[in-house]
């Protein structure tokens, strides 16, 4: 029988309480697992991936960043997402680390990080991030804008923190009931296939509203946005990687991912065409296969 995650509170340097939830795994542990979650996310809807991973013999360390789930919300609106610089969550995954070395967690580490989080961890990565490799679902290396160009999209949200607007929602990001899964209909959602997990995501929300999270501000775009413009120029890190990437994908850009993985080397690219954004919380099938990928990947590379 799987045990449940304790949960607790730890505070960034600059005094932001965040919360961590560490799943443990048996005796006959293979290393530890840092999961950074996506925007709008919180610890528990990673309750059956850690469990998975468990299974596998991997502790499990994961984070609610800063300005959702239940760490500390930056706003007088905790609805929405926003961020004073993206540079802030590399606090939080510092004191993910400080507490990872604080609390034994077995190694040797490794990273998997989905969407917001693949963006936070490929800069953690090239900040020295001490994992040995790195899965990635669905990473935020570039935001799906629809025909928007790029530099459109950060004009608007730079003139909207000129005009002191910074704070307020950018158009299109959230809906009347202030998160994605009750505001949106099953058949047009971009997240996932499975009418089980999409319930589930449902009712975790109806059932939890302090764990959601609405629309983004026009800072955290615009700052999203050149976030992800940065790491383009930066050059791989030395180490395995994996990255999946649904054929159903309209949230992040797809050719982003397929850009870094290119000059990757040692990376994979894993394309499954009838994943949506959240190959994680799809059909168990597709969700296995991606586990079990990951898992080759950390055993590959603990093993080297």
């Amino acid at each position: 029988m799987s045990r449940p995650a304790q949960a607790f509170w730890v505070r960034a340097d600059d005094g932001k309480r965040l919360r961590l939830a560490h799943w443990a795994a048996g005796a006959d542990s293979r290393g530890g697992v840092l999961l950074f979650p996506g925007r709008t996310e919180y610890v528990e809807k990673y309750a059956g991936v850690a469990q998975s991973l468990n299974a596998g013999g991997y502790h499990v360390l994961a984070v609610d960043w800063r300005g959702q789930g239940l760490s500390d919300r930056l706003l007088p609106d905790a609805r929405l997402g926003h961020v004073g610089q993206f540079s802030d969550y590399g606090r939080d995954v510092a004191e993910v680390v400080r507490t990872a070395t604080a609390m034994d967690l077995p190694r040797p580490w490794h990273l998997l990080a989905h969407s917001m989080g693949g963006c936070i961890g490929l800069a953690a990565l090239h900040r020295g991030l001490p994992v040995a490799s790195a899965a990635f679902s669905a990473p935020m290396w570039g935001i799906n804008l629809r025909q928007m160009p790029h530099g459109v999209a950060v004009g608007i949200a730079y003139l909207a923190g000129r005009l002191g607007r910074g704070a307020r929602p950018a158009p299109g990001s959230g809906g009347a009931l202030g998160t994605y899964v009750l505001d949106e209909s099953f058949s047009a959602n971009l997240l996932t296939a499975d009418p089980d997990e999409w319930c589930r995501m449902v009712r975790e929300a109806a059932a939890w509203p302090d764990l959601t999270l609405g629309g983004a501000s026009f800072d955290w775009v615009g700052k999203a946005l050149n976030e992800c413009l940065r790491l383009s120029r930066l050059k791989s890190p030395v180490l395995p990687a994996l990255a999946s990437l649904g054929g159903q994908e309209k949230v992040v850009s797809p050719a982003a991912i397929r850009e870094r993985l290119a000059r990757w080397p040692g990376a994979r690219l894993l394309e499954i065409p009838d994943v949506r954004h959240e190959i994680l919380m799809c059909t168990p099938d597709h969700r296995a296969a991606f586990l079990s990928a990951v898992l080759s990947l950390f055993k590959g590379a603990a093993e080297a």
